[in-house]
C-alpha cells in the first residue's frame, strides 16, 4: 500500500548518448534511487551553452521516484553523467494511481 505522507516525482535527465543514458537509467535503478527510467531517443535540442546557439540530438530520462531521494540521485547523476551541467529536473506528482505508488515505494524500498 502506498504510502500517503510520500511525495513523488519524476525526474528528467537528457544525455548525449545512449549508452550514458542506460547507464544512468540502470544504475538509478540497481541503487534505489529511481523505481524506472524511460530512455526516450530523438530529442532535439536547441539551447545556448558558451555564448552560442548549439543543436543537438539528445535522450531523455524519465525517471520515477520519491522526492526525498532527489538529492541523493541529482548527485548520483552528476557522479556519471558526461556534461559539465546536466540537466536534471524534478517534476512533483500531485496524484497518481495507488498501485502504480505502492509499487514506487516497494521498488525504492525493497520491501514487497
Amino acid at each position: 500500500m502506498a504510502n500517503p505522507d510520500t511525495t513523488y516525482c519524476v525526474i528528467l535527465i537528457t544525455a548525449g548518448t545512449e549508452e550514458n543514458a542506460g547507464q544512468i537509467a540502470r544504475l538509478l535503478v540497481e541503487e534505489r534511487l529511481a523505481a524506472c527510467c524511460n530512455i526516450l531517443p530523438g530529442i532535439r535540442s536547441i539551447y545556448r551553452w558558451n555564448d552560442s546557439i548549439v543543436e543537438d540530438e539528445e535522450l531523455l530520462l524519465v525517471c520515477k521516484s520519491q522526492r526525498a531521494l532527489f538529492p541523493q540521485l541529482e548527485r548520483r547523476v552528476r557522479d556519471l553523467h558526461t556534461y559539465d551541467v546536466p540537466e536534471i529536473i524534478m517534476l512533483p506528482v500531485s496524484d497518481g494511481s495507488a498501485p502504480y505508488l505502492a509499487w514506487i515505494d516497494e521498488s525504492l524500498t525493497g520491501n514487497a
